[in-house]
């Protein structure tokens, strides 16, 4: 046979299929790899960088080392009166049933509570008009509610009249307030802020010392 009478075989159906499979593999593998690459970096930046905090419709004018405002509630595990509270520094959180950040602080909260609630003085009070789904009129049930569905072991208050939140709450939800032993602000932040930060913070109040008053965060 001369080369004028040669001819390419068509490759077989089977050889195509295996080519087509190998195609196939190769795109599902690589977007595996995007895919993994992606959450890995969300989760690394979500460790590192605090989570922004809920819009609030209340922002109150607070400055570190001023008197904190006066405040009693009544909480889940009774009464609390910020002016009984001397002798020890006061953790505030002024929380949204609805608000996302909020219900994940929750397990923060609670790791840190069960670790300096002999040292600390621990209480959240909602400041939000509007219930978990936004909409209706915030009641003590939903808070209730609320503290039963994340499962809070830290003291939580229903505030009708937003007192707390007209005193405490800045730009977002939720807030955090530190207040010294002397009854004086010592740290404010919003957002989620990493459990480090905080506990950070608390150690060095309950010390005696001047915690950062940003608790680590960054723009709060």
């Amino acid at each position: 046979m001369n080369r004028a009478e040669r001819r390419t075989v068509p490759p077989s159906r089977a050889a195509l299929q295996a080519q087509a499979t190998r195609r196939r593999i190769i795109l599902f593998t690589s977007l595996a790899v995007i895919a993994i690459g992606v959450l890995i970096a969300i989760g690394y930046a979500n460790r590192r960088v605090p989570q922004s905090a809920s819009t609030a419709p209340i922002s109150a004018q607070l400055s570190i080392g001023q008197q904190a405002p006066q405040f009693a509630v009544s909480t889940t595990q009774g009464p609390f009166d910020l002016a009984q509270a001397r002798g020890k520094p006061t953790l505030l959180e002024v929380f949204a049933t609805w608000c996302p950040h909020c219900q994940r602080e929750t397990a923060v909260l609670n790791r840190l509570y069960d670790a300096d609630k002999n040292r600390v003085h621990f209480v959240a009070v909602s400041g939000s008009p509007y219930d978990i789904s936004g909409q209706n009129p915030e009641t003590q049930a939903d808070v209730i509610a609320f503290a039963t569905r994340f499962g809070v072991r830290y003291p939580v208050a229903f505030d009708p009249n937003l007192g707390v939140a007209k005193s405490y709450l800045q730009s977002g939800f939720p807030t955090l307030v530190l207040i010294g032993s002397d009854g004086r602000v010592q740290s404010v932040a919003s957002g989620e802020i990493p459990q480090a930060d905080i506990a950070a913070a608390l150690s060095a109040s309950a010390a005696g010392h001047k915690p950062d008053p940003k608790m680590g965060a960054r723009g709060a």
